[in-house]
């Protein structure tokens, strides 16, 4: 069948049908802003050390949305394939990487918003309630926005390098688990071996380099190998391109 009259427009507009037709999509994610918040609230309520980065606490919630946002995204391609669907989405639009291009700018922009909202709710509840002569940092304060910003878009960041895994993979539970994998355990099993290295990991990167408003500190001492903020989302976003880009490539050249 010609694709004849299909380009991204279309062809995301089918993928949004799809997405937004899954409730427990919507479900899971409802429960992942929730969990970011509430996790945001309980460490900012029992924050007592005022030299701390109350900013990175508000926003600890983060760290386990990005599971969800990712395993999500792995589940957004390889869904397809458990289904059976593929074939009948790959007849209708044969230009292969068009698919997956589309998926990506409709999922993407989703985890984009979701992860914004979850990232400034989680930030203004866990500042509103903070006790113990604590005071709340503002948006306007050095760094703030940014740190919440840029923690917001980690969810889409993430999101988008299980959507190429599943792509690379197609089999669910083993693209998750190399997706925990990559993002959480690697991390710890590297900075055990080199402190650089594990600069360059998914989840310290949101940990010490996106959601910081003060400089990160090892035994007392700052910890000059960790990324800034700006660099730090660069690499998040080469991670994502690239398994985007070998998801694509493997899609187009494989039977489905």
């Amino acid at each position: 069948m010609s694709d004849s009259g299909y380009g991204l427009a279309q062809a995301s507009r089918m993928e949004w049908i799809k997405l937004r037709s899954l409730r427990s999509t919507w479900w899971t994610l409802a429960v992942t802003l929730a969990g970011t918040v509430g996790i945001g609230l309980a460490v900012g309520l029992s924050s007592r050390n005022a030299s701390a980065d109350l900013v990175n606490n508000a926003l600890a919630g983060v760290v386990p949305g990005l599971l969800v946002a990712g395993a999500l995204g792995v589940l957004t391609m390889t869904g397809e394939y458990s289904s059976g669907t593929i074939r009948s989405t790959l007849a209708t639009i044969p230009r292969r990487p068009l698919v997956l291009a589309a998926k990506a700018v409709v999922f993407g922009a989703v985890t984009l918003a979701v992860g914004e909202a979850a990232a400034f709710v989680a930030f203004f509840a866990a500042t509103a309630t903070l006790g113990h002569g604590l005071v709340a940092p503002a948006l306007g304060d050095p760094g703030v926005l940014r740190a919440v910003v840029l923690s917001g878009a980690a969810f889409c960041l993430i999101g988008l390098l299980g959507l190429g895994l599943g792509a690379i993979i197609r089999h669910s539970a083993a693209a998750v688990g190399v997706l925990v994998a990559g993002v959480y355990v690697a991390a710890q099993a590297i900075g055990i071996l080199t402190r650089g290295a594990a600069a360059y990991m998914p989840i310290l990167i949101l940990e010490n380099s996106l959601s910081t408003t003060k400089p990160v500190t090892c035994g007392g001492d700052a910890c000059p190998h960790f990324l800034s903020a700006w660099a730090g989302l660069g690499v998040l976003s080469l991670y994502a391109v690239i398994a985007l880009a070998v998801g694509g490539w493997l899609l187009a050249r494989r039977d489905a």
